[in-house]
């Protein structure tokens, strides 16, 4: 995974904190549902391409 993708998954994960925040402060519930589906998908993506650097690494290994 390059350092790119781990800041674009990060910033997806503080931005999605952040509207949950504001959606509680704000009693918004929208804005706290979007904020807790956005952290997941930056917490799913990263995890996906966790897997798949694990699945080059594997392959690289039986070289």
């Amino acid at each position: 995974m390059s350092f790119t993708d781990k800041a674009k998954n990060k910033m997806e994960q503080m931005t999605g904190a952040a509207k949950e925040r504001i959606g509680d402060m704000t009693d918004n519930e929208s804005m706290r549902a979007e904020g807790a589906t956005q952290q997941s998908e930056a917490r799913v993506k990263q995890a996906g391409q966790g897997a798949k650097e694990a699945g080059k690494n594997a392959r690289d290994a039986f070289r």
